[in-house]
């Protein structure tokens, strides 16, 4: 009878100390995402230059001081991301041809496109490449100020 109770007893210790051991984990995952959800949203701190973080973080994230930050490939409202391979012609001399048929240039990232507005030369000179652009968003259109290609 004595063995019985040495073996309910290792078994009985062991369980406990999984259970404490799992329980410390998940308090300190809980803990670690309360942290990082406090963090995200911070109230802004002002530094020296008196920018705050939030705006820096912000600027990191997709806006900037002259407008939203988009990222995508500058094409056609017509032909989208696949443009005719049959056509011969490249994805930017495509768009072109597009544009210049009625169509309007568009900036597509994933499934999400919209619409382009602004200086069309340098829309035009960017089609068919992959860029991140500056500007407003007004419904589905995207007033462009800048673009750089990626």
């Amino acid at each position: 009878m004595k063995g019985k109770r040495s073996w309910f007893r290792i078994l009985a210790l062991c369980g406990s100390t999984s259970l404490l051991v799992g329980l410390g984990i998940a308090v300190f995952i809980a803990g670690g995402t309360v942290v990082l959800a406090v963090r995200g949203s911070a109230p802004p701190v002002a530094d020296d230059a008196g920018q705050t973080a939030a705006s820096e973080q912000a600027t990191l994230e997709g806006s900037s001081a002259s407008g939203e930050v988009f990222a995508g490939l500058i094409t056609d409202d017509h032909c989208g991301a696949r443009h005719d391979m049959g056509s011969g012609k490249s994805s930017a001399e495509c768009a072109r041809a597009c544009v210049h048929n009625g169509a309007k240039y568009a900036l597509v990232n994933g499934d999400k496109s919209y619409a382009l507005e602004g200086n069309g030369e340098e829309i035009s000179r960017r089609s068919g490449q992959r860029v991140t652009l500056t500007g407003s968003l007004e419904g589905n259109t995207i007033q462009v100020r800048s673009i750089a290609a990626e």
